[in-house]
């Protein structure tokens, strides 16, 4: 098993890129924090009442709960596998955590996307409460619009992807999880695709980098 990081702003279509790239891949298996997290807070588990609170506000669930999530996943994880993970590490604090697992990274690829865009993308994002799918009511609109093509769900706006949030979610990445950039460039792992050139186009890419 292998793992390759996905790195960028919330918004850069890390998730819609993974995801497509596993449905299309049987070597491949993306795993997202978010859905973990959001999973749990959907449970009602001891682990998603505390992340919630900090989810609804835009800030970093703490590191300690977030990686034994991962740590679970990554010890059910078997074969000639690579996860391509999704939303951890979120900061050098979870790099390290992660390089303490002994998963090896194969690689960490940048999607980069500049902020003005991102605020526009998940202004226009929306995702299914049943299976995940994300949809953009612009970029990626559903067959139908507001339900679902995988699973006729009707589509909701996701609470932290408000305006507001939004920005604060930027401001945390900026200050969180941007340095790993340079964390991964020092390692020589690091590469990196354009995110403004379209869904397929980003995702070859990004199969090339990985």
């Amino acid at each position: 098993m292998k793992i390759v990081i996905l790195l960028g702003a919330p918004g850069s279509g890390k998730g819609t890129v993974a995801g497509r790239l596993a449905s299309e891949n049987e070597g491949l298996k993306h795993v997202s924090s978010g859905d973990l997290l959001r999973g749990a807070v959907a449970k009602g588990t001891a682990a998603g009442v505390e992340a919630k609170g900090y989810m609804d506000k835009g800030n970093l669930v703490p590191d300690a709960l977030i990686a034994q999530m991962i740590k679970d996943v990554v010890a059910e994880t078997t074969g000639d596998v690579t996860m391509l993970l999704d939303g951890f590490p979120r900061n050098l604090a979870q790099a390290k955590i992660l390089e303490e697992m002994g998963a090896p990274v194969k690689s960490a690829v940048l999607i980069d996307v500049p902020d003005s865009i991102i605020q526009d993308r998940i202004a226009g994002r929306r995702t299914c409460p049943k299976c995940k799918a994300g949809y953009h009511v612009r970029n990626l609109p559903p067959k139908v619009e507001g339900i679902c093509d995988a699973c006729g769900e009707k589509l909701v706006i996701r609470k932290d992807d408000n305006p507001e949030t939004v920005k604060d979610r930027l401001v945390v990445y900026h200050r969180e999880t941007e340095p790993l950039i340079a964390f991964y460039r020092d390692k020589g792992l690091l590469k990196s695709v354009d995110g403004t050139i379209g869904v397929e186009n980003v995702a070859a890419a990004f199969l090339k980098a990985m």
